[in-house]
């Protein structure tokens, strides 16, 4: 798929998702009003501002869909797949629009760009949709997406408190009392928007996990003050440099993923050494929280499949789900055979920053809260199927974390339910309930005026029915209900009345199973010792 930014939003207005605002707008007004909209937005005339303001565009799941080219959410994760499976290599450009305008030295303006507020709490203009790209003298180029609190005109912080690629590649400048080189790109895709934000192995690129998203490669262009990369494609290039401070300079609050207010961190400077744009360059504002969570989603569902794969385990179906913002929570049902529950469980907890996994049987709907609310209800023993693993990598968004010192990574606890059927209990304990004749008795024809045929009835049938119930039973027990339907030449009151008889005659009995059979048959529950 070769379609650029501009296409796809070409795209979005045709579809009638994206809305263009060309009267004057207040920058302090935008987060609100993409909050509002059920559309993408670009406000052409920001008060203030020579560059038109876009939000939104990835903020619903079909705009997601739409920007993946697919006519199912669950096809996102599947290009994923292919996208690391297959990997295409980014191809290097000599140049792209991006250099219509490069400024630099005091050129250098963060403010002239309108980059918007969000949140009421927020520290300051955050950039947010930026692709960063560096590099590691042993393990090359990593991809990633972090945000930016603008500062001064040319300086900013940058969030890396989550142990990640980005962070360790800063950590290994840093001891070496060096500036960590960085590109940012905005305004892309949002094939490389997903590509940035898996978390690829160390080494791993993630631009060519992009390229195989896409089935075609990323095409790269050089900066003009720092030796990387960035996305040729880019409405805005940032040309930057992580400075040797360590994680000591104040940074946010930001309102998170997590749909609250996330606390003040400790973080490095990044220093700006260049601005390049289009000439008629657009600005894209990533809007917190959902445009963050349709394109994060699928890269856990793709890490869980993973990883339950390795782990022998056949998966029906995982859910992702958006009550755990698309990064905490997962609701798994698997194909079980013995034991497997919890290896299902210690597979996916080791999921990146998973931090509650449920494993249902493969007859519980995963998408059905309800559902996953009544296994864990009648499935679950706390002391024998709940796992706690304390002190794994936490997120340090995690509001319920202990207040941790600046510059060190939390730990926390993973848990795990597993809510399947456990070995060696009864079949019939998990027989849901079901109604006789739903396939043939329906509530519509009766309101229609439908009406059921007599059956032969009276006092001188009970005796002929309670040899006929005998006969039945004394080949195979049988439900009540089945009985009644193989016995349905009798009306119900005349059967009910025979085995009422037969009952008072000591003549019948129940099976483990609740069915009925003959007293002291070898199907009766009660052993011979009580008889």
């Amino acid at each position: 798929m070769k379609e650029n930014f501009r296409e796809f939003l070409e795209r979005l207005r045709a579809g009638q998702e994206l809305i263009d605002i060309r009267q004057s707008v207040d920058i302090r007004h935008v987060g609100t009003l993409v909050d509002q909209s059920d559309k993408a937005l670009l406000f052409h005339n920001v008060i203030g501002y020579g560059m038109p303001l876009l939000s939104g565009i990835i903020r619903t799941q079909k705009r997601a869909m739409m920007a993946m080219g697919c006519d199912s959410y669950f096809e996102i994760e599947k290009m994923l797949q292919r996208g690391i499976q297959n990997p295409i290599a980014p191809i290097y450009v000599d140049t792209s629009p991006t250099r219509d305008v490069i400024l630099k030295g005091d050129d250098v303006d963060l403010f002239r760009l309108p980059i918007p507020m969000s949140s009421i709490f927020d520290g300051g203009p955050m950039i947010t949709a930026g692709i960063v790209i560096s590099r590691d003298p042993e393990y090359g180029l990593n991809s990633g997406i972090y945000r930016f609190m603008v500062k001064e005109k040319a300086l900013t912080g940058i969030d890396i408190v989550t142990p990640n690629n980005m962070r360790m590649f800063a950590q290994r400048a840093y001891q070496q009392g060096k500036p960590c080189p960085i590109s940012i790109s905005i305004g892309n895709h949002p094939m490389e928007i997903m590509g940035a934000g898996y978390r690829a192995p160390i080494g791993v690129d993630e631009m060519a996990i992009a390229g195989g998203i896409r089935g075609t490669p990323v095409e790269l262009a050089p900066c003009e003050t720092v030796d990387l990369p960035y996305i040729a494609d880019s409405e805005v290039v940032i040309e930057a440099e992580i400075l040797p401070t360590g994680w000591t300079q104040p940074e946010g609050r930001f309102g998170e993923f997590t749909a609250l207010m996330g606390g003040l961190h400790w973080n490095p400077n990044v220093r700006i050494k260049a601005i390049l744009h289009r000439r008629d360059a657009m600005y894209y504002s990533l809007h917190m929280p959902w445009e963050n969570t349709w394109l994060a989603a699928p890269t856990r569902y793709q890490a869980i499949r993973s990883a339950l794969r390795t782990a022998g385990v056949q998966v029906k179906d995982i859910n992702v789900t958006l009550g755990g913002r698309a990064f905490w929570h997962a609701v798994i049902s698997i194909r079980k055979q013995a034991g497997e529950g919890k290896n299902a469980l210690l597979a996916a907890l080791s999921v990146m920053d998973l931090k509650h996994v449920v494993v249902v049987d493969d007859d519980i709907d995963v998408f059905n809260g309800e559902e996953v609310e009544w296994a864990i209800a009648t499935r679950v023993q706390g002391d024998r199927d709940l796992i706690v693993i304390p002190g794994a990598r936490a997120k340090p968004l995690d509001p319920s974390l202990p207040v941790m010192p600046p510059g060190q990574v939390p730990t926390g606890a993973k848990v795990g339910i597993d809510a399947t059927i456990s070995e060696g209990i009864p079949h019939e304990r998990y027989e849901r309930i079901s109604y006789a004749y739903a396939d043939t008795a329906h509530i519509a024809d009766y309101i229609a005026g439908k009406a059921d045929e007599g059956a032969v009835s009276g006092p001188g049938k009970v005796e002929d029915a309670a040899r006929d119930a005998l006969a039945s039973i004394g080949e195979t027990p049988l439900y009540y209900t089945a009985l009644a339907e193989r016995l349905s030449g009798y009306d119900f009151q005349t059967l009910a009345r025979a085995l009422g008889l037969l009952h008072e005659r000591g003549q019948i009995w129940k099976t483990a199973e609740g069915k009925l059979c003959i007293r002291g048959s070898r199907f009766d529950a009660v052993p011979p010792a009580a008889r």
